[in-house]
C-alpha cells in the first residue's frame, strides 16, 4: 500500500466534495475524510445510498455532511455551475474534490462496442468530469491550498483487450488531469490522479464476477493515498498519477 501515516484531524476545517460517494471507494473516502475532521459533500445518483453514508458519518460524530443527488449521465454544464455557486455560498470555499464516479460499460470485443455504451461511458467518465472541474475550479481557488483528484486505472496507462470505452476514458482522464495541473501549476490548486489498483468494490465484481474478492485489498486499506493527496502534506505534488497499491 501507499506508505503514509495519517495524522488525527489532518483534514479539520476542510470542505471536501466526494463524487461517487454512495458506493465502494468513494463511500470509504467520504467516511475517512469525515473521520479526520472534514466536512464532506456527498455527490451521487442514488439518494438512499448517500443518506446511508450521511447517517454513518453523523453516527460516528463527524461534521455534518451535505448531500447533492446528481446523475452524471444526464447532468448539464449549468448543473455543475449552480452546484459550485451553492458550495461557495454555503461553505465559502472548497478545499478538495475527489472525482471517483465511473461507469464500466461492457467488456466486449472492439468491433462489438455499442455506440450508446461508448457515449455513456465517455459522458460519465470524461465529459462530466471536465464540466465539473471547469465549474469547481473557481471555488477551489478560494481555498488557501486545494486538491483536485481524478480517478484513473491500470487500463488508463496500458490499453487492454475488451476494455474499449472504459480504457479510452481513463487514458483521457489522465490527459485532462495533466492539462489542468500544468495550467494551474503556479496556483494554490494541485491536481493529480489515483490508480486504486485491484480493490474489492462492486465495480470490480462486475468486471470480474468469478474473482474471489476476499483476496483483494478493501477500499479502507487503500485510503492512505486518498488522505495524503487531500492533506496539506501533499502540497507541491502536482500532475502525477499515483498508485494506491
Amino acid at each position: 500500500m501507499f506508505d503514509y501515516t495519517t495524522k488525527e484531524n489532518c483534514l479539520s476545517n476542510k470542505t471536501i466534495l466526494v463524487v461517487g460517494a454512495g458506493d465502494g471507494i468513494g463511500r470509504q473516502a467520504a467516511l475517512t475524510y469525515a473521520q479526520l475532521g472534514a466536512t464532506v459533500i456527498l455527490l451521487g445518483k442514488t439518494v438512499e445510498k448517500l443518506e446511508n453514508v450521511y447517517d454513518e458519518i453523523v453516527t460516528n460524530e463527524g461534521p455534518e455532511p451535505a448531500i447533492i443527488p446528481l446523475d452524471l449521465k444526464g447532468a448539464t454544464k449549468q448543473n455543475y455551475i449552480d452546484m459550485s455557486a451553492t458550495i461557495a455560498n454555503q461553505f465559502g470555499k472548497l478545499d478538495g474534490a475527489l472525482f471517483n464516479a465511473s461507469m464500466l460499460g461492457e467488456l466486449t470485443p472492439y468491433t462489438h462496442i455499442h455506440e450508446q455504451v461508448w457515449n455513456d461511458v465517455i459522458q460519465v467518465n470524461l465529459t462530466a468530469q471536465h464540466l465539473m472541474a471547469q465549474a469547481l475550479i473557481p471555488t477551489l481557488l478560494k481555498a488557501p491550498s486545494a486538491s483536485l483528484i481524478f480517478t484513473s486505472s491500470t487500463v488508463g496507462s496500458q490499453g487492454r483487450a475488451f476494455w474499449g470505452p472504459y480504457s479510452v476514458s481513463k487514458f483521457a482522464t489522465e490527459g485532462l488531469m495533466q492539462v489542468i495541473a500544468d495550467e494551474y501549476d503556479e496556483s494554490s490548486l494541485r491536481v493529480n490522479a489515483i490508480n486504486p489498483g485491484a480493490t474489492a468494490t462492486p465495480m470490480r465484481a462486475k468486471a470480474y464476477p468469478a474473482e474471489d474478492q476476499s483476496k483483494l485489498p478493501t477500499a479502507e486499506q487503500i485510503m492512505p493515498l486518498y488522505v495524503y493527496l487531500m492533506a496539506d502534506d501533499s502540497k507541491g505534488v502536482n500532475g502525477q498519477v499515483l498508485k494506491a497499491q
